[in-house]
């Protein structure tokens, strides 16, 4: 039970997920990995309905498709909408990536030219209030990062690759992965070295989001 609990609390604090603070809170010690199930992965291949809002994500590793969830967080979904139909996303990268648990990305430091000592620290100029809800952090679920703040969230966000349900209640989850697991997983594998503060999660090559664009499905 000891060490289960200092694995949660290596986790929670390794998920203060910063979206234009100066500090980068992180752990001192590298996260244990989580290896997700084959059923999880399946799990994550559906259809979205009719009218679903339908987040297609190209990376250089290939396509993820999101239905999101207007129903539970529909200011979130608008301002991830118009953040991706506004090309504010392309060419960013995923800045932090730790397998079998989240890929982090969404800050505009990344873009090429940017400040990349800053990445995890970018915003799109404000702020959105959270819209936290009842549905679950699975792999496959789409989430805003943020600081200590609930209210902080901007433009930066990160997709589970294992349960992250320690989460639930606290960060805004707002879309499901329906297709692009493999593409996920990919990501996942990228090797990671320490970041500047001692957290195996920092890229050892770059991931980069081509473009994110939002539609309805028909």
């Amino acid at each position: 039970m000891k060490r289960f609990g200092t694995f949660l609390i290596t986790m929670v604090t390794g998920m203060l997920l910063l979206s234009g603070c100066s500090e980068y809170a992180t752990s001192k010690n590298p996260v244990e990995k989580q290896e997700p199930a084959a059923a999880a992965a399946t799990q994550t291949e559906q259809k979205a309905a009719p009218g679903a809002k339908i987040a297609v994500i190209e990376t250089d590793k290939g396509t993820m498709t999101l239905e999101l969830w207007s129903d539970v967080a529909p200011n979130t979904v608008a301002n991830f909408e118009k953040l991706a139909n506004e090309k504010f996303y392309d060419t960013t990268a995923f800045h932090r990536i730790m397998d079998g648990f989240m890929i982090q990305g969404g800050c505009p430091n990344t873009k090429p030219g940017g400040n990349m000592a800053l990445a995890g620290t970018g915003d799109p100029g404000y702020k959105i209030k959270a819209e936290f809800n009842d549905r679950h952090h699975v792999r496959g679920v789409i989430s805003m990062a943020r600081s200590q703040d609930p209210d902080s969230a901007g433009c930066q966000f990160f997709i589970c690759t294992g349960d992250a349900t320690f989460l639930d209640g606290k960060y805004t989850c707002f879309g499901k992965l329906i297709s692009g697991d493999d593409v996920l997983e990919k990501i996942a594998k990228t090797p990671v070295e320490a970041s500047a503060m001692g957290e195996k999660s920092k890229p050892t090559e770059r991931v980069e989001v081509k473009s994110i664009r939002v539609t309805e499905k028909k």
